[in-house]
């Protein structure tokens, strides 16, 4: 967290909340974004890399999706469930150079037991990282594991979700939220999708949906999930709402009193 003061110097920047249970596939989707900005697949024009203070914690989030001699890829370890008030935070800075701006996004990186905690009780202690990325965040990403919608206990999974989207409608206000499918090579009943989605919209209508796979399409063995591509580019379009200030009445030259200070 003390790192925080290097990034905040500038402007304060965009903090993206990735939602979801346990094993949802949160850490993967931040290891896949990480993976797709370093080969420039991410495609936004007005987006240049413009350095991290998380190179470190980066690596260690991609580095089991990468291929290495004579071992496969494999997914990131489980996020664990430690104490604290503050999930780890990822950095990375963009520059704009149409309008020769910068920006700076912090994407948090949470168990999913805080998540599962917080639906139930929002002032829950074991639950503080969650209540903190709520509080703070400037977007949600919403995580609906297929994988665990199709499995053994697709009921209870079902229900964390349906808990879980009430709690985050309930707090959001009028910050934008994605609901990003994971997993998508594993199928569902329609009955399923459609209960989940039913669950988002009905309380967040204005949410944007997204299907994900770290797994290649069949029809492309070698191709990207465009998903991925469309989630992160919709990331990165976030802005936060702007404040239109009126034109000054008083004529002085002084900015410092131009505002507020009456006609002469």
């Amino acid at each position: 967290m003390a790192d925080l003061a290097f990034v905040s110097g500038r402007a304060r920047p965009f903090l993206v909340g990735v939602v979801g249970p346990q094993n949802a596939g949160k850490t993967t989707l931040l290891g896949a974004f990480y993976l797709l900005l370093g080969r420039g697949a991410i495609g936004a024009d007005d987006r240049q890399f413009a350095g991290s203070f998380s190179l470190a914690g980066w690596e260690a989030v991609a580095g089991t999706l990468r291929w290495s001699p004579g071992q496969p890829p494999t997914f990131p370890p489980h996020t664990t469930s430690r104490g604290g008030r503050a999930p780890g935070l990822l950095h990375v800075s963009f520059w704009d150079p149409r309008r020769s701006l910068a920006a700076d996004y912090l994407f948090a990186d949470a168990p999913g037991e805080w998540f599962q905690k917080w639906s139930v009780s929002r002032d829950s202690p074991e639950a503080l990282g969650a209540a903190w990325i709520a509080d703070r965040a400037d977007a949600f990403v919403f995580t609906a594991d297929c994988e665990s919608l199709s499995g053994s206990s697709m009921g209870t999974a079902r229900g964390e979700l349906q808990l879980l989207a009430r709690r985050l409608a309930a707090e959001r206000g009028a910050r934008p939220v994605a609901l990003v499918w994971t997993k998508t090579d594993v199928k569902i009943s329609p009955e399923m999708e459609k209960a989940v989605r039913r669950a988002v919209f009905d309380q967040m209508p204005d949410a944007k949906e997204f299907s994900v796979s770290v797994m290649p399409p069949e029809a492309d063995p070698l191709g990207i999930s465009t998903g991925l591509i469309e989630l992160f580019r919709w990331m990165l379009s976030i802005r936060r709402p702007r404040i239109e200030l009126k034109n000054p009445s008083s004529k002085r030259s002084d900015a410092l009193f131009r505002f507020g200070a009456s006609s002469p």
